[in-house]
């Protein structure tokens, strides 16, 4: 998957993993060395944690219409987030890679790859 900001030119990975079953949303990014591909989205998801995870990550939380609702960066292991009520998918990304220029309230869009 692909995803860019809108009206942006920020192209924030294409190469993002989903994690949609039970198995694959609990599990999440714990144990793992470090994201495989170029992040990982949640989805359904309002709230994350950290445990057991050996760094840091950047996370993006979004409502249904990809709308950033909440950006959290540099999230060290062993932490949990607030429930954010208006989200419905997470995208997580290495601790630091986030570009600074996006911001709450933002767009993100799915880049289909046909």
């Amino acid at each position: 998957m692909e995803f860019v900001v809108k009206n942006k030119n920020l192209n924030l990975g294409k190469d993002i993993k989903l994690a949609d079953s039970t198995f694959s949303r609990v599990k999440g990014l714990m144990f793992d060395e470090k994201i495989e591909g170029d992040g990982l989205l949640i989805r359904p998801c309002n709230s994350i944690h950290t445990f057991f995870m050996k760094f840091n990550i950047d996370v993006l939380f979004l409502n249904k219409s990809l709308k950033v609702v909440k950006i959290i960066r540099n999230m060290p292991p062993w932490r949990m987030s607030k429930i954010y009520w208006s989200a419905w998918q997470v995208l997580e990304f290495s601790g630091g890679s986030l570009n600074d220029e996006i911001v709450e309230g933002d767009y993100i869009e799915e880049v289909c790859l046909n």
